[in-house]
């Protein structure tokens, strides 16, 4: 039988044919599709005259075919696992590493990159080939093209084992995900949506009755709502342990190897440290510019939340529980204290707030500021739980979207956005497959699925990441959609989060799951209203996480990170009442891969510029501006890499931005 992932695709727009791949089939593909990739930079390498069309631009299409095997993959490695899968992440960990390695070392192929760089001059280059040129020979660069013998060796060595750590990271925290959950016998305060989330996790994991698992999706609303402290604290320390629970699928020993081998790395390329060298190519540049952003919000943040912390204590204390307020106790006291300050709690909002509606307003966004349609498609997908649909504009065909938004057990926690195929035009006109990953609580059957408010945004996030990949218009694929600056990557997200607050979005489409009614306008005041609420805590507990990132690759690796971490978090002035969002042993952002490591803090540099960026919308003609909507995608969602990340923000903008309009969204301007 033919092994469909080499073979050609008659799914409805090239979609991979999931319905007839098997797990048997990716491996004799990835290692078929990997003798073809080296056939095609051989190939490159053929002695004839270096041209960008015969270096570049072959370059780029060199691993089609794997890249063609490995798209699928990965996008049910991470969303459906299983044992098999599993294991074939961490055979292929290794071969893509040393393959990659290879590329890089490959002398003849960066002597022909050398060669048109030193020559960029002469060769009138479009400005999207000179900044392609750039960023060829800076990865080469960059990933050790100009080592020699041992160094050269040793950095192959070096990114293999971080490419079988991450893997080995990411499975260890997904089986402690896994493997964990807490029966709930009482339901004390637990509104109904909690208790049939509960009751739908029990089914999957067939114990007998309503459980809790570790899915922030239903974790968290069980910490605001159970009455229970004891069952609180035992959830909460479960959470929070991930990664650390000794045996087999602990993560402490694999970060303290991770980060000695990332300042390895570093240091064989020249550079001090892992940040200095990881932060040479973002927006931010030093790690004392990270630093400087984190410590000016930190402060305000910090104080907010220490003021927040006295409240939430005086009310369990109230409550005729021990002090001092503890870090089970504190979302429990906050769902109170908004319950009473702005008389709003989650069970009034769940129901206004419906999965179906939220993807329709997310979609009816995307059309009324860049004349998107969403047409449900039929197509074989990865899992039952996903569904798709064509994106067009004016009947063009745009992309493809997938949406898979439950949570289960094969499904990593988090939510992400990826793009099986990326747009691109030097093989055709081709058009992206772009997947968006939640982990909402799955509703029983026959119910709709209600989202919490912070879900929704959630929704709203990860389409923004969408609508990057979905309207980029460039020619090459390594500068296509996200391929931006990491600490740019998050604007779009985060600024498309900002039309789930537009009143008139939320007056159309938040309405009650039984009745239909719409949000009334008092209860969407009171929402929105609310919406700077506890935002203390929860800026006090993301800018722990990224100033540990960076302090962690910043200086000298630390032999135990765990140490380490307490001294970052007692150096900082830590709230005893708040933990970092994500603990080392779980921090898989960090730790899972390269991509967000020293790179944590890049929500924040993002959110500076989408605070600035939706109040140009507003000062302009509203948050429908078609002018400014224009601007937004011709300069930044349709620009993909193909310029400076700063340079496509003064474009849009006409300027950077401080961090005023930041606080000020939060709530924690003075």
């Amino acid at each position: 039988m033919t092994n469909p992932l080499l073979s050609d695709w008659t799914t409805p727009f090239d979609l991979p044919p999931f319905d007839l791949i098997e797990d048997s089939d990716f491996a004799p593909a990835v290692e078929t599709a990997l003798d073809q990739a080296r056939a095609n930079i051989a190939a490159i390498c053929d002695g004839s005259t270096p041209t960008f069309e015969n270096t570049i631009e072959a370059l780029s299409l060199a691993d089609a075919p794997l890249e063609k095997a490995l798209s699928p993959f990965f996008a049910i490695a991470g969303a459906d696992s299983n044992e098999t899968r599993e294991g074939l992440m961490r055979d292929f960990s290794p071969l893509l590493s040393a393959y990659s390695s290879e590329i890089t070392a490959n002398a003849a192929l960066f002597a022909r990159i050398e060669t048109l760089w030193d020559q960029r001059d002469t060769l009138n280059l479009t400005e999207e080939q000179a900044r392609v040129l750039m960023l060829v020979h800076r990865n080469f660069v960059r990933s050790g093209a100009q080592l020699k013998g041992a160094e050269a060796d040793r950095l192959a060595e070096v990114k293999q084992r971080l490419s079988v750590l991450g893997t080995q990271f990411t499975q260890n925290l997904l089986a402690d995900e896994r493997s964990w959950f807490m029966p709930l016998d009482d339901t004390a305060g637990l509104p109904d949506f909690v208790i049939a989330a509960a009751q739908s996790a029990g089914a999957e994991k067939d114990a007998g009755g309503p459980v809790v698992t570790l899915s922030r999706s239903l974790i968290v609303p069980f910490l605001q709502f159970s009455d229970r402290r004891d069952l609180r604290e035992k959830a909460y320390e479960a959470w929070t342990a991930r990664g650390a629970n000794g045996g087999e699928t602990d993560n402490r020993a694999i970060a303290a190897e991770i980060l000695k081998l990332r300042e390895e790395r570093a240091q064989l390329l020249g550079y001090e440290n892992f940040a200095t060298y990881k932060l040479e190519t973002e927006m931010a540049g030093t790690p004392d510019a990270v630093r400087d952003l984190l410590m000016q919000v930190w402060t305000p943040a910090k104080a907010s939340a220490e003021a927040d912390a006295k409240i939430l204590e005086e009310m369990l204390v109230a409550d005729g529980q021990t002090a001092p307020l503890q870090p089970w106790d504190w979302r429990y006291y906050s769902e109170k204290r908004r319950a009473a300050e702005h008389d709003l709690n989650e069970a009034e909002l769940k129901p206004y707030l419906q999965l179906d509606r939220m993807i329709d307003a997310a979609f009816d966004c995307a059309n009324r500021l860049f004349n998107l349609e969403f047409t449900t498609i039929d197509a074989p997908l990865y899992h039952e739980d996903c569904r798709a649909w064509e994106v067009t504009r004016n009947g063009e065909h745009m992309a493809v979207f997938i949406g898979d938004y439950f949570a289960r057990g094969s499904k990593r926690s988090g939510a992400w956005c990826s793009a099986m195929r990326s747009q691109q035009k030097l093989a055709g006109d081709i058009r992206p497959h772009v997947i968006n990953v939640c982990n909402f609580a799955k509703p029983p059957a026959g119910e709709p699925a209600l989202l919490s408010y912070d879900d929704a945004r959630t929704l709203f996030h990860e389409f923004g990441h969408a609508l990057h990949q979905m309207l980029s218009d460039v020619t090459y694929d390594m500068i296509s959609g996200t391929s931006v600056a990491r600490d740019f990557v998050e604007l779009p997200s985060q600024l498309y989060e900002h039309w789930l607050e537009v009143p008139e979005v939320l007056e159309k489409f938040a309405t009650h799951a039984e009745t239909g009614a719409p949000m009334p306008r008092d209860l969407l005041d009171r929402m929105l209203g609310a919406a700077t609420y506890d935002m203390g805590f929860s800026t006090v507990e993301y800018v722990a996480s990224a100033m540990v990132d960076l302090e962690f690759h910043d200086g000298p690796a630390p032999a135990d990170p765990m140490q380490k971490q307490a001294e970052i978090l007692e150096s900082i002035g830590m709230p005893a009442a708040i933990r970092m969002r994500h603990a080392t042993p779980h921090f898989a952002h960090v730790f899972a891969g390269d991509g967000y490591s020293s790179g944590y803090y890049s929500y924040m540099w993002s959110e500076v510029m989408d605070a600035d960026a939706f109040d140009a919308f507003l000062a302009q003609g509203g948050a429908f501006d078609p002018a400014m909507a224009e601007k937004l995608e011709t300069h930044i969602l349709s620009a993909g890499g193909s310029e400076d990340a700063a340079v496509l923000y003064q474009k849009f903008r006409g300027s950077m931005p401080d961090a005023t309009a930041l606080l000020k969204g939060r709530g924690l301007a003075a």
